[in-house]
């Protein structure tokens, strides 16, 4: 036993080999899957038995920081029907890409900056206990830097992503007439094809013509890296930015960043990416890959609150740029900020694009996070999440199969006949092109189907027409919480391919 779980801690911990490969960009590595029947071997057990999944949480490195978040019962979980579950026992939250769970120091450190309101009032910018408002931003900020291989002064905590986005492209997106395309995934986040198409229209040009979308194969779902890189090579002259997601929203697909920096750097393109998806999910080195820029919030992997702050990452080479941007009294250095001479004396790199104060009340819940995330690494968080999904995919396949390849409009619908109900995954297989994401298509309606789940305490999320996404959060997410997923998604297949078929009557 002893041996068997310095196998498993070493999978789960930092390895330096992992770290360079990761680095590199190249997806070559064995499937994590591998490891996880090497143990279940060794038990002598297979790997859909409780014992499997109990052992492997025992044998968790990061097993305690679930004690660390809120971790919401079915008693307390919307829409659980408590005559299908124990109402004291944990639901199963499998919704980290979309709303990352609480943590518990978060009302600690929230209620140190209410006090200090209620006592000391327009003192607390720079005084009194906790974080001085003032300066609130940049007490997080060098441990967000760590999340996402940044350095000192390249990362930087203010507004939303969408504004952060629209602030990073009125810098970068300078178009010309034989320079004036953005290019980007074709099922890119609506928010960011909306940022890309008005930033066209602000510069006169043409979204039609200047929004270059990279699609899948036909009959594919995911992008292939080598028609990333054909389409930069064929189209780079006349590309002015390369934006795609770290990781997709909707096929949880990891990007090849580095290999699409290089390759759009070597056209003449800025490079940046929306790191929604990814930070916190996987490591980055965002300044080793040469990253032009980048932007994230900081609601989904990274645990703070709906609608929190997000973040901006510029590399350090555009430290000094004279590049166009919008000004405000926060990007003015703190020495001289209280002059109010009206004479800009810019902060260099991120911070000369902050505009206003940050809000100081929404500081304390990215203070609770990070404190999580620092007690462990990226590479170890990474371990465990690769473990984790592919433990949920082999699950899955096992039970009801799936077709590689296989588009969503060829997935036929039952007749209420449960057992040949399937599940498509479509979210790549390869482990280092995948976070901790799986998307699911089902043979069923997935309107019924997420009902099902609702009732019986999980909680992912559903993006229409045909998918349902979970994320198995490897900071508090167990190996026996997919177990469960598995015997509660048994049972709301089939009663929802009963309740599909009875309304077809």
């Amino acid at each position: 036993m002893e041996k068997l779980q310095e196998g498993v801690a070493k999978i789960m911990s930092k390895d330096e080999n992992h770290h360079l490969i990761s680095k590199r960009g190249k997806f070559d590595t064995p499937h994590p899957c591998d490891e996880l029947k090497r143990i279940a071997k060794e038990l002598d057990c297979d790997l859909t038995d409780e014992k499997f999944a109990k052992h492997m949480d025992d044998h968790d490195p990061l097993r305690n920081l679930r004690q660390d978040f809120h971790y919401p019962k079915m008693k307390e979980v919307l829409g659980t029907d408590l005559s299908l579950v124990d109402p004291e026992e944990d639901c199963v939250y499998f919704c980290g890409n979309s709303l990352g769970l609480c943590p518990k120091n978060t009302k600690k450190y929230m209620d140190v900056e209410l006090n200090k309101w209620a006592k000391i009032g327009v003192q607390g910018h720079l005084q009194g206990e906790g974080m001085p408002w003032a300066k609130c931003d940049e007490c997080l900020d060098q441990d967000m830097a760590k999340l996402v291989g940044g350095r000192s002064g390249e990362v930087a905590i203010m507004n939303g992503l969408t504004v952060n986005l629209h602030l990073l492209l009125i810098s970068f997106y300078r178009p010309i007439p034989t320079r004036h395309k953005i290019m980007c995934e074709s099922k890119a986040f609506p928010s960011d094809h909306y940022t890309f198409q008005s930033q066209i229209n602000l510069h006169g040009y043409d979204p039609e013509t200047s929004l270059l979308c990279v699609e899948p194969r036909e009959g594919e779902l995911t992008l292939r890296t080598e028609d990333i890189l054909a389409k930069i090579e064929e189209e780079g002259d006349s590309i002015a930015v390369i934006c795609f997601s770290g990781v997709q929203y909707y096929t949880g697909q990891l990007m090849d960043m580095q290999s699409i920096t290089q390759a759009g750097h070597a056209k003449g393109c800025y490079v940046g990416f929306d790191m929604a998806h990814a930070a916190g999910n996987v490591p980055l080195y965002l300044h080793d890959w040469d990253v032009d820029f980048s932007c994230w919030c900081t609601y989904k992997y990274i645990n703070s609150s709906a609608g929190c702050l997000a973040c901006i990452f510029l590399h350090e080479k555009h430290k000094h740029n004279d590049f166009p941007k919008l000004l405000g009294w926060w990007g003015h250095k703190f020495d001289t900020r209280f002059s109010m001479t009206n004479e800009l004396d810019l902060c260099p790199g991120a911070y000369g694009y902050r505009i206003s104060n940050p809000a100081g009340l929404l500081c304390p819940p990215i203070k609770a996070s990070l404190e999580v995330f620092n007690k462990t690494s990226m590479e170890e968080i990474r371990a465990k999440s690769k473990l984790l999904t592919a433990y949920l995919e082999y699950r899955i396949i096992e039970k009801y199969g799936r077709t590689n390849g296989m588009s969503e409009g060829t997935l036929q619908q039952i007749e209420g006949d449960f057992q040949h109900v399937h599940v498509h995954i479509f979210t790549p297989s390869d482990p280092e092109q995948r976070g901790a994401q799986l998307s699911l298509s089902f043979s069923v309606d997935i309107s019924y189907v997420f009902k099902e789940l609702e009732k019986r305490g999980v909680i992912c999320d559903e993006r229409k027409p045909s998918v349902i996404r979970v994320s198995p959060a490897p900071l508090y997410c167990s190996f026996m919480d997919v177990h469960r997923f598995m015997d509660y998604l048994d049972q709301s297949l089939q009663a929802a391919a009963v309740t599909a078929a009875a309304d077809r009557k």
